[in-house]
């Protein structure tokens, strides 16, 4: 709490403002890749922040730091977000689901599979970032056409593929039918 005198037409008088400060600490629950987590966020901490540094989620990936690239995309109750420009606080009581997420070494999610099949991946800095959206996508638009898919990863930066391959695995992943799951987002 910062206690500001200022000298208005009424005269001087005290006003008590809120600061949000580093050293303040909000306890927030939320569910990342389907597992429940409770932790301490500070204040002006960010969700790529927390997932990064605290969480070790090493597949949300620091780029530009200011919502430009995309490469931080995670979902947050099944709508795309920029990790680098979300507040940690605000994942509080939310979904949050990462590449990781996504499927696993024995089970790999139609999207990872047609990336891997279509040459999508390249240098792969950009690649947890195109799937998240393109999970987002798909969940919204379960056959989009190429344009929507074009427009829907026009958020997400790419240095390598010139983003063809990565168009034909999102559209060689919406013919697959495990894909059109609907996102739980309770």
């Amino acid at each position: 709490m910062i206690l500001v005198l200022s000298s208005g037409s009424s005269g001087n008088a005290l006003r008590k403002e809120n600061a949000m400060s580093d050293y303040t600490v909000y306890p927030i629950r939320f569910w990342l890749n389907e597992r429940e987590m409770y932790v301490e966020v500070r204040a002006t901490q960010t969700l790529l922040e927390l997932l990064r540094d605290d969480l070790h989620q090493w597949d949300v990936k620091m780029s530009c730091g200011q919502g430009d690239c995309g490469s931080c995309t995670v979902l947050l109750n099944g709508e795309t977000r920029l990790s680098c420009l979300t507040l940690a606080v605000q994942a509080h009581e939310t979904r949050i689901a990462t590449a990781c997420g996504l499927g696993d070494q024995e089970q790999l999610h139609p999207l990872q599979e047609e990336f891997l099949r279509c040459g999508a991946v390249q240098c792969g800095f950009c690649t947890p970032g195109m799937l998240m959206t393109a999970k987002a996508l798909l969940a919204q638009e379960p056959h989009p056409t190429r344009m929507q898919i074009r427009a829907a990863i026009s958020g997400n930066l790419c240095r390598c593929t010139g983003y063809h391959a990565i168009v034909d695995a999102i559209e060689a992943a919406s013919q697959n039918d495990r894909n059109t799951e609907k996102e739980d987002v309770r």
